[in-house]
């Protein structure tokens, strides 16, 4: 119990270190959060207002704060597979870190590639990380959705039914609806403009 609310709150203070204003500054780029339409300090805004290298940083920071606090937690006896509300806040806490971070005013960002850390932590078992790239592949090539707003959100449930429908573990679904809820959340708070959403067919382009 104690270790895994030290875990709890490692995946917390890891997932609040914002990588893409912390690479701006140290790369003495202009503040991202300022000049993007959404406010976001995630990968994407890394990349386009912080330049490839801010946004290479950012992507492999965020991947990892997700990451390790889980796959030592996995490694170390945890048990994720099971039932259990507090294994699933491991799991959910680098994405909630991200999302409310304590060191920037709980202001922060969406969480996507934090999650893909967080699901790939659970290694071996690659079968959520897989269903959840496979979505965002599908909504942004296949089906397209835009904008990008509507395309996260959809990815997110699909992601989270498929889960439940094809019966992963119970921890693991249960850290994931976590997951799910925290980025809804964000994502209903932020700034970025409700654009009408579409459906692009990959051969109507």
């Amino acid at each position: 119990m104690i270790k895994t609310v030290k875990f709890i709150a490692i995946g917390y203070l890891s997932g609040s270190i914002l990588f893409a204003r912390l690479c701006a500054k140290l790369l003495n780029k202009p503040d991202i959060l300022q000049e993007s339409r959404d406010g976001n300090p995630g990968t994407a805004n890394a990349f386009q207002y912080g330049g490839f290298l801010c946004g290479i940083v950012t992507l492999m920071g965020d991947l990892a704060k997700g990451f390790f606090p889980v796959f030592i937690y996995w490694k170390c006896g945890g048990v994720l597979k099971e039932y259990s509300i507090m294994t699933a806040l491991v799991l959910a806490a680098p994405v909630f870190g991200h999302a409310f971070p304590i060191f920037s005013r709980f202001q922060g960002g969406k969480g996507i590639a934090v999650t893909f850390g967080c699901l790939l932590g659970i290694y071996p078992e690659l079968r959520p990380v897989l269903i959840f790239a496979l979505l965002f592949i599908l909504f942004s090539v296949v089906l397209r959705i835009v904008p990008h707003f509507s395309r996260t959100i959809v990815t997110y449930i699909a992601a989270l039914l498929l889960m439940f429908c094809l019966n992963y573990p119970p921890g693991i679904r249960l850290g994931f609806g976590l997951i799910s809820a925290t980025v809804l959340l964000r994502l209903h708070m932020s700034k970025e403009t409700r654009e009408k959403p579409e459906v692009k067919l990959l051969w109507m382009r």
